[in-house]
């Protein structure tokens, strides 16, 4: 049977991906679900809500989605009544189990940050699960900058052990990110190329052809950097530069993480691009200013280019060009290594190779490569070894990045769970930047038209740390 499992969902609009984990007969039979949240629902409108979320147009699926629901109750907190509503938490908990059962407890805090820290004391102090496992779920941003993370951090310490708080980065949960360390150690020919011998510059990118979708208040506030690099590209860089670990347990993985990131020195504006879309060049879409919620005077930007550097023997002098925006002219997210040229000695027009690691959408590793084209003269050609999930994968069976994350979090495997260590390093990296990008007012993001690749000027950047098309 196992040990007696309940999944609190503290703002139950939050994610809800527990739902799918069932889908695939992965969730215990006796994992409850309860959704605890001031929107004032009965059992009934919560059942419905979890519905407008998810897919039950067929019958199997239908049939599913019921069964998940017999595992679903709902509190409505009441805000005024301090911890009485935690105290009927605690109730609906242990009516699940026999006196003196363990029961292990996990709490999803779909909320706003700046009430982690108080709702976080009233779990400790009245749903601490004393005889089972028991464990926050946190999502970015873990603080503002290295300040408030270190004090985020501080103030859950009294409460909460390192092993009891599961930081989500859902990027960590994506199948191709899940899949560099098989890329990189499992196939000798790649490391044998892996360091600044071999590998000419690195470019790390994310980008969107949605701009803030009226979400700019929100966005304002955080900006391009918070919002992106400094969480999941610092990760992507990290599993890309970090060294073997000495296993892939939670603890080798996170320290050799944390290990490479401290020897990332802090990003400056010497190497940094940033802008700010503006209307398309047809009008239909509007700029960020546009937004009737985002400052007259915003310089927040929504898009940037920084190049990093890695100080130790296999990566120095190797740039690594990290960049992200919103209201580009396509939505991906890849990883693409650039070799060093050969020798045109004997071979005219050779173009780098180039290993390019698609994280969405359309999950691929593509190898491009100098080959000679069909025909009686010595001609080069550029070429394209692929690795397309959906080419090389019959029905490929991809799951969604949280039903990954949450399964670890249920199972208490922490190896995709960001470390205190890597966020400290992460910040360190980033917070001169962003301090010297809002403290300085004249420096102002280059327009780009919503639809285009970005800011003018943005090709001889990137051109200039050795990056070819």
């Amino acid at each position: 049977m196992g040990r007696s499992s309940v999944i609190v969902i503290l703002g139950a609009s939050g994610n809800l991906a527990a739902k799918k984990l069932h889908r695939r007969g992965i969730l215990s039979d006796r994992l409850k679900v309860i959704g605890f949240d001031p929107t004032h629902m009965s059992h009934e409108d919560f059942i419905k809500h979890m519905e407008s979320c998810v897919d039950v147009s067929s019958s199997e699926l239908k049939e599913h989605f019921t069964a998940f629901c017999e595992r679903c109750s709902y509190i409505t907190i009441d805000q005024d009544a301090g911890d009485d509503s935690f105290v009927e938490l605690r109730e609906r908990m242990e009516s699940f189990i026999q006196a003196d059962e363990a029961q292990n407890r996990h709490f999803y805090m779909a909320l706003p940050p700046n009430i982690y820290v108080a709702v976080s004391e009233q779990l400790r102090r009245n749903c601490y699960s004393e005889k089972g496992d028991s464990q926050i779920i946190i999502e970015k941003p873990f603080g503002h900058d290295l300040e408030s993370s270190v004090e985020l951090h501080k103030k859950l310490a009294p409460n909460w052990k390192e092993k009891e708080i599961f930081r989500i980065d859902h990027y960590l949960g994506k199948e191709m990110v899940k899949n560099l360390l098989t890329l990189r150690f499992g196939n000798p020919m790649f490391g044998a190329l892996w360091d600044r011998s071999h590998i000419d510059n690195v470019q790390i990118s994310m980008t969107e052809n949605i701009g803030t979708e009226g979400r700019g208040g929100y966005f304002d506030n955080v900006g391009i950097i918070r919002d992106v690099m400094q969480n999941h590209l610092m990760q992507l860089m990290a599993l890309t530069t970090m060294e073997r670990p000495g296993s892939f347990t939670a603890e080798d993985l996170r320290q050799e993480k944390a290990r490479v990131l401290r020897l990332v020195p802090p990003l400056d504006t010497k190497h940094t691009l940033v802008g700010q879309f503006t209307k398309s060049t047809d009008g239909k879409n509007p700029g960020y200013m546009d937004d009737d919620d985002v400052p007259e005077d915003s310089r927040c930007p929504t898009f940037c280019t920084s190049v990093a550097y890695v100080r130790n023997a296999r990566w120095e002098g190797v740039p690594f060009i990290l960049k992200s925006g919103k209201a580009l002219n396509e939505s991906k997210t890849e990883i693409r290594i650039q070799l060093k040229d050969t020798t045109d000695a004997m071979l005219k027009d050779t173009n780098h190779n180039q290993l390019i690691i698609r994280i969405q959408p359309d999950e691929a590793v593509r190898l491009k490569m100098n080959a000679k084209m069909p025909g009686l003269e010595l001609r080069t050609v550029t070429t394209e070894l692929d690795l397309s999930y959906q080419r090389t994968v019959e029905n490929p069976d991809i799951p969604e990045a949280y039903e990954s994350l949450l399964l670890d979090a249920f199972k208490g495997d922490y190896s995709e769970s960001v470390s205190e260590q890597e966020l400290e390093a992460s910040w360190k990296i980033f917070t001169p930047l962003l301090h010297e990008l809002e403290g300085n007012q004249d420096i102002i993001p280059m327009g780009y038209a919503y639809g285009s690749e970005g800011p003018d000027g943005l090709e001889d950047f990137v051109s200039s740390y050795q990056y070819q098309k």
